[in-house]
């Protein structure tokens, strides 16, 4: 039998990376931000791989940054979706909460999520059977997949070549980073040979990369203020990529108004959000996350500007309607 070609697409911000099972029923990891739904299609049929003969796309959680392209692909082509059970539930209720689009300030269109993933359950793609485990920790309804033959594994957001996830603990729980500590151990069992991240490279030395996770995480339980500032840096970051930039005179407005930097703010850092947005601008400069260029703050990752018209349609799961999704 012929065997499937595992294609890694490393992608620049504010896209994810995404992963491409070539086989009989080809298969999609992740779609990317929503402003980049063409490029991901492009990407696909470079790879020869149209999106009429896509059969699934697999979400390993819930981030616009991962699911941004399924509505380009569902609504036009009718490619099925599957996510966690959980993430499923809330996508297809249409909760505001879906995606942590509200508190983090990130548009995502509507899409339904039409096969419920468990723990366990198995993805076929023709000639290759992808495991599904479940790895919360950076979500509630994180997934990680293992293909056994190839021992490769596709980890979404639980760790990257030399970096973490961030920790969502308002929304995912404080006990987020005990959750992604007994992932990394579950996943420290298998025999993996390659690895592809959610962000960066891929990752050659899988088993030394979740060590270092580990003992990150085994840090951070002693000093829990590391988790806030981690997050806050990762959130503001992307939200700088979004929005190419902030003019220095926008900040404070901006930031008064984010679910996130108000719950971080009084509960990570106990300080009024007025008195915290000096002291994150200056540790985004201090730690280079950010740089002040003809006065807008200016994220320094290497990233490719969303088009302002798709920004400006700002579509969150509070305006979803369930007419929105196909029958």
């Amino acid at each position: 039998m012929k065997k499937s070609n595992i294609i890694f697409f490393e992608r620049k911000f504010p896209s994810a990376n995404m992963i491409l099972i070539k086989d009989q029923l080809p298969i999609l990891i992740d779609t990317g931000f929503g402003s980049n739904a063409h490029e991901t299609e492009q990407l696909m049929k470079e790879a020869g791989v149209t999106p009429e003969e896509l059969q699934l796309i697999v979400n390993t959680h819930y981030h616009s940054d991962h699911v941004g392209g399924n509505f380009h692909l569902q609504n036009n082509y009718g490619v099925k979706i599957a996510a966690h059970k959980w993430d499923a539930d809330l996508i297809n209720s249409c909760d505001p909460e879906s995606c942590n689009a509200e508190w983090l300030d990130q548009p995502v269109e509507p899409y339904r999520v039409d096969i419920k993933l468990s723990d366990n359950d198995e993805i076929y793609t023709g000639s290759r059977t992808l495991k599904v485990l479940h790895t919360p920790g950076h979500t509630l309804g994180h997934i990680s997949l293992y293909e056994p033959e190839e021992e490769i594994l596709i980890c979404g957001d639980l760790f990257h070549k030399n970096d973490v996830g961030w920790l969502n603990i308002f929304r995912e729980g404080v006990a987020s980073i005990q959750r992604s500590m007994e992932s990394l151990n579950r996943l420290s069992q298998l025999r993996i040979r390659q690895a592809y991240s959610g962000h960066g490279p891929q990752i050659d030395y899988p088993l030394a990369a979740i060590d270092a996770a580990r003992k990150r995480f085994e840090k951070w339980l002693k000093a829990p203020e590391k988790i806030s500032w981690h997050a806050c840096k990762r959130i503001f970051a992307f939200t700088l990529i979004m929005k190419n930039g902030l003019p220095k005179e926008e900040i404070d407005k901006y930031l008064l108004k984010c679910g996130w930097f108000l719950d971080f703010s009084r509960y990570a850092f106990q300080l009024q959000p007025e008195e915290f947005i000096q002291v994150l601008v200056d540790e985004m400069i201090r730690s280079g996350a950010a740089n002040w260029h003809n006065n807008h703050l200016i994220a320094t990752a290497p990233y490719v500007a969303p088009q302002k018209e798709w920004m400006d349609k700002n579509i969150k799961p509070k305006d979803w309607k369930p007419q929105d999704f196909l029958t």
